[in-house]
C-alpha cells in the first residue's frame, strides 16, 4: 500500500510538470498515463515531444536520474501551435470534434466547425480523421513555460478530465438504455410466449368440451 501511494504521489508530481497537450505522442493515452508509466519505470523521461529537452531535464531532476535528450522516435519539439479549420472546406462531419481531447472544437453535424483557440492544446489529433484535410496548425505564440504556460496546462488538464467524465456518463447512459431495451424486448417475448401458451390451453379445453 505504501509503495502504491508513493508511486501515485510521484506520478502526480510528474504530471504537474507535463504540458498537458494530451497529444499521445509519448505512446500513452494522455499525460497522466504517461506520468504513471514514468513513475513506475515503464517509460522514459524523454518521450514527450511538446516538452522537449527542457521537460526531460526537469523530470531528471525530480526523479534523480541522468538527463536524456528527447527521443526522436517520439517526434520533435515544436513551438506551441493551435489548430485552424478552413471554414470553406469543412463539411461538418464532426470527426475532429470527436478526436479533440479537450473539447476545443465546436460545431454540429453538417455545419461548419470552429476551434476555440484559447483552449486548443495543439495536439494535432484532429488532423488525421479529417476527410477533407481542412485543418492546419499555426504557431500560437504562447509560452509553454512560466506562469502562463502552467495556467494553460492546468486548464487543459481540467478540460481533459471533464471530457473523460462526460464520455463516461454517456457510455453508462447508452449501456443503461441498451439494457432497458433488452429487458423490454425480453419481457415482451416472455409475455408473447405466455399468451400463446394460454391460447393453446384454452383451445384444448374447448376441444374437450366439444
Amino acid at each position: 500500500m505504501i509503495g502504491s501511494r508513493f508511486a501515485s504521489s510521484i506520478a502526480g508530481r510528474i504530471d504537474a510538470l507535463l504540458p498537458q497537450t494530451q497529444c499521445r505522442k509519448c505512446g500513452y493515452q494522455g499525460c497522466r498515463p504517461y506520468a504513471e508509466a514514468v513513475a513506475a519505470g515503464d517509460a522514459g523521461i524523454n518521450q514527450c515531444p511538446p516538452g522537449g529537452d527542457a521537460l526531460a531535464r526537469r523530470l531528471a531532476t525530480l526523479l534523480g536520474v541522468p538527463f536524456k535528450p528527447l527521443d526522436p522516435a517520439f517526434g520533435v519539439c515544436q513551438p506551441p501551435a493551435v489548430a485552424v479549420i478552413d471554414e470553406a472546406l469543412c463539411i461538418g462531419c464532426t470527426l475532429c470534434i470527436q478526436a479533440c481531447p479537450v473539447d476545443a472544437i465546436v460545431g454540429a453535424s453538417r455545419f461548419m466547425h470552429t476551434v476555440i483557440a484559447a483552449e486548443c492544446t495543439g495536439c494535432e489529433l484532429c488532423i488525421p480523421p479529417c476527410p477533407v484535410d481542412c485543418i492546419r496548425m499555426l504557431e500560437s505564440g504562447r509560452a509553454r513555460d512560466g506562469d502562463d504556460g502552467r495556467t494553460a496546462a492546468e486548464r487543459a488538464r481540467r478540460r481533459f478530465e471533464a471530457r473523460n467524465e462526460r464520455l463516461k456518463r454517456d457510455r453508462l447512459a447508452r449501456a443503461a438504455r441498451l439494457s432497458d431495451s433488452r429487458e423490454k424486448a425480453a419481457g415482451e417475448k416472455k409475455r408473447a410466449t405466455i399468451e400463446k401458451a394460454i391460447a393453446r390451453a384454452r383451445q384444448r379445453l374447448q376441444q374437450r368440451r366439444a
